[in-house]
């Protein structure tokens, strides 16, 4: 077993809510949460940036009062991800209100910073790194980090290549503490194959887009439904980092998703004109063929632990 820091050594259900850009807010983190997994979203989400401040006072109050009306089955914490790259003029600001409310969990990407590590622990925060290889993996943790995000191939939005197989064992032979991972997962057997891997946890965003409770349009929500792995695209075209994108909102935005350019990694943005390419763009994951309809996050969270459930007795393992 890993060494599990608070809070995630009490988890109802090992998932983590993926953190996703433009489509969580505090309604999809809330309803996570209180289905017992992890709840989370990029604190760029909330604009102008001074929204963050009662978004997070939003959540906290939320969950506060689920816990005391339903002390036998308390929310679990949330997450709030910070994009640590020099690209993104909010960090110090948006980092300086999770102290303030202080986040149970932060998640980092794109960078790992010592000084966002030190803050958290300040007032006992946990930090998770998410990394796409083993050499970044042991960078985040020399710098502090609590905890690593394995993005394998196949995740929505930002993702690596390497297979979950071959990253969690690598991750694995040096680290002991914990490890969510990222890539294609959407069901319950996946929860479970990704905890069989060596992970302690799942990490499941592109699912969540067609619930009730997330920020997406119902265009994106009902594409979700319709989509498979055929229809995915892996470019770095429209942010500058690789990532997972649906090729139907590529044809609806004018491009070639066959002749996509490659961008320069240098030019990231994280202003406006990077929110109305991600409004536009649709990221997503390889594994949203397992999703049939649109749903409460209730049911959907349901549904993975009835699957977990099954996936397990089938294995002998109760």
């Amino acid at each position: 077993m890993s060494r599990l820091p608070s809070p995630l050594d009490r988890l109802p259900f090992p998932v983590i809510g993926a953190p996703m850009f433009i489509v969580s807010t505090p309604e999809l983190v809330i309803a996570q949460c209180k289905a017992g997994i992890v709840g989370s979203m990029p604190s760029l989400n909330a604009r102008p940036a001074e929204m963050l401040d009662d978004w997070l006072a939003q959540i906290t109050e939320a969950l506060d009062a689920h816990n005391r009306a339903h002390p036998d089955r308390p929310a679990a914490p949330f997450a709030i991800n910070q994009i640590v790259h020099r690209s993104n003029p909010r960090l110090e600001h948006d980092m300086a209100l999770c102290v303030k409310h202080k986040v149970p969990i932060i998640i980092t990407s794109l960078g790992a910073q010592p000084e966002i590590n030190q803050a958290a622990h300040g007032y006992g925060g946990v930090v998770l790194h998410d990394v796409i290889n083993d050499g970044f993996a042991r960078k985040a943790i020399a710098k502090g980090a609590d905890g690593l995000i394995a993005v394998a191939a196949g995740a929505g939005g930002h993702a690596g290549t390497k297979s979950p197989f071959a990253l969690v064992r690598e991750i694995r032979e040096w680290f002991d503490g914990p490890l969510a991972l990222s890539g294609a997962i959407a069901t319950g057997d996946g929860v479970l194959a990704a905890q069989a891997a060596g992970a302690d946890f799942a990490y499941v965003g592109s699912a969540f887009i067609a619930t009730e409770e997330a920020r997406a349009t119902p265009a994106y929500k009902q594409a979700i439904v319709d989509g498979n792995s055929d229809g995915i695209v892996y470019t770095n075209f429209f942010t500058g980092v690789h990532g997972n994108y649906l090729k139907t909102s590529i044809v609806a935005s004018g491009f070639d998703p066959d002749a996509l350019p490659t961008s320069d990694p240098t030019k990231m943005n994280f202003g406006e004109t990077s929110a109305k390419a991600w409004k536009d763009i649709w990221g997503c994951g390889q594994g949203i063929g397992a999703i049939d309809r649109v749903q409460p996050v209730a049911d959907y969270v349901a549904q993975l632990r009835q699957q977990y459930a099954d996936a397990r007795h089938r294995l002998g393992l109760g």
